[in-house]
């Protein structure tokens, strides 16, 4: 029996939400033994591989974002020999992608100690990398099929496989940590329960998709299809390259014009706010298949339709999730780690701008990825790019950390911000962006005067244990809850969704009368 886009949606975000809980949990308990074990040097040194790394992925060439998006239409269509050949063409691609991060990985051995900067030199620097950089060249193995379940709105049984394989990889490397303080040991689980989850989610897929194992199917037996995956990716590498070096220079940079272990201090910070974007994100990303079928099947009316529905529960989320940030984010790091682990006022405002504009684009990307709009955006990207990067090394030098920050916002409010809005209106809605920019405008009203008031109102009271801090957090949230549902109740996307649930209620209760 076929399942509904509804359905599926919801066993996305249901699953994506537990896993949220769950990895929150165990990344939290293993930041604290990590902080206390090896400290802020290596915590730096964490963030600084990451973002060389991540610029290493730039290898794929935007293949998995095209992948994903080259898989809507034959799996609406049940096209087995189609996927069968995209499934196969894929496979030869993230065979060389790998090799190709593997020997670009060995290539920046020579630069480490130039990016680092630490106080005392960190022994065994290049060993920590390289058990890294094995992380990352694993984790493109077999990714080929596990991003057909995500493509066919399976994503929740790719992410119930990486809640269990996380959940023994933290114990084991708490455990290294405790025991043995090897950040070696601590690398090398994280290789290894990487390699794991993919064999486990691969196997999977093959289940759902046995075809893909005994259809002989070779994409060059298509010309035109494999034609128009090169295109794509063509269009997608200037947009995947731009998007990956705008979002992984930022801890590069605080490195060498401040220092590693800043790195360390600022990534606690970011890494609050990622998870409170995380809950939105997980509500998107569910959705990211559908709308891709949004997009195949349906005319502009239903396609502007959806996306006003989805558009008013980011500006709720959004604003709850950003004024929470502005007013708790030093009373959680006051209180998880101590006040030395406080940063200026000015890091936090830096970073809640940056956290708002991640989080009221999350529809805009949806569309972004669902339509393949990348292709038309590539340049102005490129743009935000260079501008982000030459920001934060200048506002880097005068404001410290949040000057880098700051020129993330300003990189992405001065490009993208407006430039993506209009395109996508214009190419699959039929409509002026006019109407989106205002409700934009709003939402920034709304969340700036909220936080003002809510910092004068809470400013005194500083939470000195977890047991204040809940108390804090609940009344911030209930009323910010309560503030950002009344204001956008009557808005023409709450009032979709309104009746979208009305009637899938409905629907449930005349089946069961039945």
């Amino acid at each position: 029996m076929e399942v509904s886009r509804s359905k599926r949606t919801m066993q996305n975000i249901s699953v994506g939400f537990l896993n949220q809980v769950v990895n929150m949990v165990l990344s939290f308990i293993s930041r604290t033994v990590f902080i206390h074990t090896l400290g802020n040097e290596y915590l730096g040194l964490n963030g600084i591989f990451s973002d060389v790394l991540t610029l290493l992925s730039m290898a794929d060439l935007g293949f998995s974002t095209a992948m994903a998006y080259s898989f809507y239409k034959p799996l609406a269509d049940k096209d087995e020999n189609k996927i069968a050949a995209l499934v196969a063409f894929y496979k030869k691609v993230y065979n060389i992608i790998a090799i190709a991060v593997f020997v670009l990985g060995l290539c920046c051995i020579p630069f480490l100690r130039l990016i680092v900067n630490t106080e005392r030199e960190i022994p065994h620097l290049e060993i920590y990398y390289l058990f890294s950089l094995a992380g990352v060249v694993t984790s493109y193995m077999f990714v080929y099929k596990t991003t057909l379940l995500t493509a066919d709105q399976k994503n929740y049984m790719v992410v119930n496989i990486r809640m269990a394989t996380n959940f023994v990889k933290v114990i084991l490397q708490i455990l290294s940590l405790v025991l043995f303080r090897n950040y070696i040991l601590f690398l090398g689980i994280g290789t290894a329960i990487g390699i794991i989850n993919n064999l486990i989610a691969s196997r999977k897929a093959e289940q759902e998709y046995p075809y893909i194992k005994h259809i002989k199917a070779d994409v060059n037996t298509d010309i035109g299809l494999k034609n128009r995956i090169i295109e794509n990716m063509k269009s997608v590498f200037i947009y995947k390259v731009s998007t990956t070096v705008f979002s992984a220079t930022d801890n590069i940079i605080i490195s060498i014009v401040i220092s590693t272990a800043a790195v360390g201090l600022y990534s606690n910070y970011l890494m609050l706010s990622q998870k409170l974007l995380l809950i939105e994100q997980i509500v998107f990303s569910a959705m990211t298949a559908s709308i891709g079928n949004v997009i195949a099947k349906e005319k502009s009316e239903k396609r502007y339709y959806v996306f006003q529905t989805i558009q008013s529960i980011s500006f709720i989320l959004c604003g709850i999730i950003v004024v929470s940030y502005s007013l708790l984010a030093d009373d959680f790091i006051r209180v998880w780690l101590g006040e030395d682990y406080v940063l200026s006022k000015l890091l936090v405002i830096a970073v809640t701008l940056n956290t708002f504009f991640s989080c009221v684009l999350q529809p805009l990307w949806l569309y972004r990825d669902a339509t393949g709009l990348y292709q038309k955006t590539k340049y102005i990207m490129l743009l935000a790019t260079i501008e982000n990067i030459v920001l934060s090394v200048l506002l880097g030098k005068i404001l410290g950390v949040a000057g880098v920050i700051f020129a993330s916002a300003i990189a992405r409010l001065t490009t993208y911000f407006w430039y993506e809005p209009k395109l996508l209106f214009k190419e699959y809605f039929d409509k002026s962006a006019g109407k989106y920019f205002k409700q934009i405008l709003f939402n920034i009203a709304v969340t700036a005067v909220t936080i003002v008031v809510g910092r004068l109102l809470t400013e005194s009271f500083k939470p000195q244990n977890w047991a204040m801090l809940f108390v804090k957090a609940v009344i911030i949230g209930l009323a910010s809850i309560i503030l950002y549902i009344a204001v956008y109740y009557k808005t023409e996307g709450a009032q979709n969704l309104i009746e979208k649930a009305k009637s899938y209620i409905q629907k449930r209760q005349n089946r069961q009368m039945i």
